[in-house]
Formats: C-alpha cells, structure tokens, sequence
C-alpha cells in the first residue's frame, strides 16, 4: 500500500515536470511532429486490421448465435455499431495500443536512462522530463481520435464484407440495423474517453522508462509493467467515464 502511494507521488513529481514551461517551443514543435509519425501514424496499420477482422467476426457471432425468427433484421447492424461505438474502438484499440505504443514508449525512455542520455541532457540544463514526455503525450491525445475514427469506419467496413463475401445476410439488411436509431453523441464518447486513454498510455509508460533503474534487463521488466498498469488503468477508467457519460 505504501509502495503505491509513494510510486504515485513520483508519478505526480514527474507530470509537475513534464508540464511546466517548454524553453524552446520551435524545438517541442519539432518533437512532436515526429512523435506523431512514430506514435500515432506507425500504428494506423495495426488499428486497420485488427477493426476489419473484429466488425467481421462481431457481425457473424451476432447473427449466428443471437439473432432468431423474433427478432427484426436490423437487430446485427444496430448490435454491431453500438458495440463498435461504445466500447472497441475506443477502449478495446487503446487497450491493443498500450501494448505497442506504451512498451515503445517505456524502452526509449528506459534505453535513454540507462545509457545516461538523460543524465547528459539535465546536465545540458534542458528538463528532460518535459522535453522527452510531453510531445509524446501531445501527440498520442491529438492523433487517437484519428485512429478511432479508423477503428470505427474499418470495423463496418469488416461488417460489410460479411455480406459481401460470407453471406451471411443482405447489404441492405445490415444497413437498415447500423442506421436505426443513431445517436451521435456516442462517437463523442469514444472520443472522449480515447483522450483519457491517450494521456494514461503515454504518462504511465513514460514514468516507467523515466524512473527504470539498473541494465536492460530492468528496461525490459519497466516496459512489461508499463503495458500491465496501462491496461488496468484504462479498464478502470473505461468503468468510471462509463458511468459518467452515460448519467
């Protein structure tokens, strides 16, 4: 219990670094910029193909194993969109994006404290902290909801190809379900919601690599709890911001 308490205060030390006044703007401009690229548009691949697969099999599971004679047709789509809404391409994306982009993020860092990198930068006069960590967690809160709106528009496009190639029902029929009573205030959730996520992903990974003492073996063990309190964190939150846009 102590050990948590004191590993949340380094935590609120560090994020009290990280965001006090940036020296060299032109300089954080430039770091983000390419963060973005690396964080954020590196992991547009991934973010397509597992949206495909995942409103593919989604829209099979309901129509197999949900759908009877009683119920309307439209009942796939509608299922299909708000599961998609509401929780994978918000949640479940950045729960996969941890993984990926949090361990990236802690094995920088992690890389740069134990070959002294940022030991040379303090000594520079430059605030590591806020110079290593801050274009990392603005890139990755600006360019999520772009990778939400990928997530969303590629998981229907998966369900179409349901129709498409298994036929397992009608185009239209799939239509009629993604298009009945849509409420657009749920695609600001999932924005929403993927800030909050962003900022976990990106700050908790950081403070891991920016704290990691020791070799690369302890670089490694840094990055592995990374992605493990990302991933609690962000079901934590997921349950919590639940409840307070759905009041």
């Amino acid at each position: 219990m102590f050990k948590a308490i004191g590993t949340f205060g380094r935590y609120l030390a560090l994020m009290g670094r990280v965001f006090s006044r940036p020296e060299r703007m032109r300089m954080y401009f430039r770091e983000f910029i390419a963060e973005v690229e690396k964080l954020g548009v590196n992991s547009s691949g991934i973010v397509i193909l597992i949206s495909l697969f995942i409103g593919a099999v989604i829209t099979v599971q309901i129509k197999y194993n949900i759908q009877s004679a009683w119920m309307p047709q439209w009942v796939v789509g509608y299922t299909t969109r708000e599961i998609l809404l509401l929780e994978f391409s918000s949640s479940i994306m950045c729960l996969i994006l941890s993984g990926k982009v949090g361990s990236n993020i802690a094995s920088e860092i992690g890389t740069m404290r134990v070959t002294q990198q940022i030991d040379a930068l303090e000594i520079m006069g430059v605030n590591s902290a806020s110079y290593l960590i801050l274009p990392k967690i603005a890139a990755l809160m600006f360019f999520i909801p772009v990778l939400v709106t990928f997530s969303i528009f590629f998981g229907i496009i998966g369900a179409y190809m349901t129709c498409w190639f298994v036929g397992i029902m009608t185009a239209t029929e799939l239509e009629s379900g993604l298009l009945h009573d849509f409420n657009p205030y749920f695609v600001l959730c999932s924005y929403i919601k993927s800030l909050f996520f962003a900022y976990i992903i990106a700050s908790v990974s950081a403070f891991y690599g920016y704290t990691v003492e020791g070799g690369s073996l302890d670089v490694g063990k840094a990055s592995t709890n990374s992605v493990v309190s990302c991933s609690v964190l962000i079901l934590f939150a997921d349950l919590v911001l639940t409840n307070m846009l759905s009041a």
